[in-house]
């Protein structure tokens, strides 16, 4: 079929947007994942989610202070840790067993434990399908995040936001089906590389928002073009274009960078509007924390995804956390306390993230979004101290550790799988980043095994060669 398009059909195509643009690569791409039938009704999963929204927790957040609750500690705290293995953790100090800094209340009619680290999150317990047997293959930073975000603890893997961008393609070609918000304080460890489209074709990759009102870079001129200024230099631009594409050896960078262009002249339209929240009701703005000076950056961030979603964007990768380095920490690595760097962080998200979950449920949106709660990593139950001291901090825990998700499809305030008696290793039901990715695909109706692409003479897929769905908490 594609050996039939001359030029000038290619270019028609083209011009009309990212969806005839991806779909023009499909058929070029013998080895893509649709071209292939990996999306055909006939084997694919029912979808049950249109979009997703993924809170990342940076450095690695303590379920045993938040999610997983451990009597045991209380009756441990003070003793060492009872076995010869030598843990791999980052720094290596094995310390006395510590209870949590917490309190954990069953919360909801569901009953599920949550602490009062998140005393707002746990007002949403009914709405939660909380992960207490997470494991990463990486006690280290930047692997384990690529591990949440990719499937691999190497750059230069598609994220899961680019993984759904080029499965399902575009709602709303006036704005990114992939956009990323970051930390005010700083971008994670790692940088852009966590929201990569790797191999994939480039115009799936995240597009960063930034804070205020102009969040995307170079989009408006820097001085005003008259619109007879404009109009020629873009007929000048399209006519170099075709002879570009003509002589080109590498159609789908071009290709996408066109289409680039194309977008960031639609987006001058969307993106002040879709930032503007002065048609916010006071409500929902006070909701969200916007007039708490601790909670107004999430705050905004959070409600600014809740409109992202709403105008037809895809995903949503909202960043907790930003430099890991220094102290106190700008992120949830708590190596040095617990309870100073966790308060400080929860203060800051708790309230805007259970606004959000509000939110969208009482727009209706919740019954076809995902939430997504994830961190790299948990926290040891045994401080990072010397071997005969309780310390105040907890090293990196790759071994068990918590993560939720809510909304569409999901069995709610259910807990699924366990940590051991006092909460270092997955004990019943682990989970793999594999095993959830497979599941999170599944909601969006795709089987996590057909959605491949062809890549240094492999056919690369988001789980690897892994992964299970988890079916135990599908509705």
């Amino acid at each position: 079929m594609t050996q039939n398009l001359n030029r000038r059909q290619w270019l028609d195509w083209s011009a009309r947007g990212l969806g005839s643009t991806a779909l023009l690569q499909l058929l070029m791409n013998e080895n893509s994942s649709l071209a292939q039938g990996a999306a055909s009704p006939t084997n694919a999963p029912i979808p049950k989610a249109k979009r997703a929204i993924q809170i990342c927790l940076v450095g690695g957040m303590s379920h045993l202070d938040s999610f997983d609750y451990k009597p045991s500690l209380e009756r441990f705290h003070g003793k060492s840790l009872d076995s010869d293995e030598q843990p791999d953790i980052f720094f290596g100090q094995v310390g006395l067993i510590r209870r949590p800094d917490w309190a954990f209340k069953q919360r909801g009619a569901s009953g599920l434990w949550v602490s009062e680290l998140f005393p707002n999150i746990a007002e949403q317990a009914d709405e939660l399908t909380v992960f207490n047997s997470m494991v990463s293959d990486s006690a280290n930073h930047t692997p384990a995040l690529f591990f949440a975000n990719s499937g691999f603890q190497f750059n230069g893997f598609p994220s899961v936001g680019s993984w759904l961008s080029y499965g399902l393609g575009s709602v709303n070609e006036s704005l990114p089906d992939y956009v990323v918000l970051p930390d005010l304080r700083g971008g994670p460890n790692g940088g852009s590389s966590n929201w990569s489209n790797g191999f994939l074709p480039a115009r799936h990759q995240g597009v960063v928002f930034e804070s205020g009102s102009n969040p995307v870079r170079d989009l408006f001129p820097t001085k005003p073009i008259g619109t007879e200024t404009e109009e020629d230099t873009r007929r000048f631009l399209n006519l170099l274009n075709e002879r570009h594409l003509e002589l080109s050896q590498n159609e789908d960078l071009f290709a996408s960078r066109i289409r680039s262009y194309e977008l960031a002249a639609q987006m001058q339209l969307s993106v002040p509007s879709v930032v503007d929240i002065s048609g916010e009701t006071e409500s929902t703005r006070e909701m969200y924390g916007i007039h708490d000076d601790a909670t107004r950056e999430a705050g905004m961030r959070c409600l600014l995804g809740r409109r992202l979603l709403e105008q037809g964007v895809r995903f949503v990768q909202v960043f907790s956390g930003g430099p890991i380095a220094g102290s106190p920490r700008c992120s949830w690595d708590a190596h040095e306390s617990v309870l100073e760097n966790h308060t400080a962080e929860a203060r800051r998200i708790d309230k805007p993230v259970a606004a959000l979950l509000r939110d969208l449920k009482q727009r209706g949106m919740l019954d076809d979004t995902l939430v997504l709660f994830t961190t790299e990593f948990g926290r040891t139950p045994f401080t990072q101290s010397a071997a005969d001291a309780v310390g105040t901090g907890r090293d990196h825990n790759r071994y068990g550790f918590s993560v939720w998700m809510a909304g569409a499809g999901l069995k709610p305030g259910i807990t699924y799988g366990s940590t051991d008696e006092i909460g270092w290793k997955a004990a019943e039901n682990p989970v793999t980043w594999n095993d959830f990715h497979a599941t999170l695909l599944h909601l969006f109706g795709i089987d996590h095994k057909q959605l491949t692409y062809y890549h240094n003479g492999t056919q690369r897929r988001l789980t690897n060669v892994h992964g299970e769905v988890i079916n135990q908490i599908l509705l």
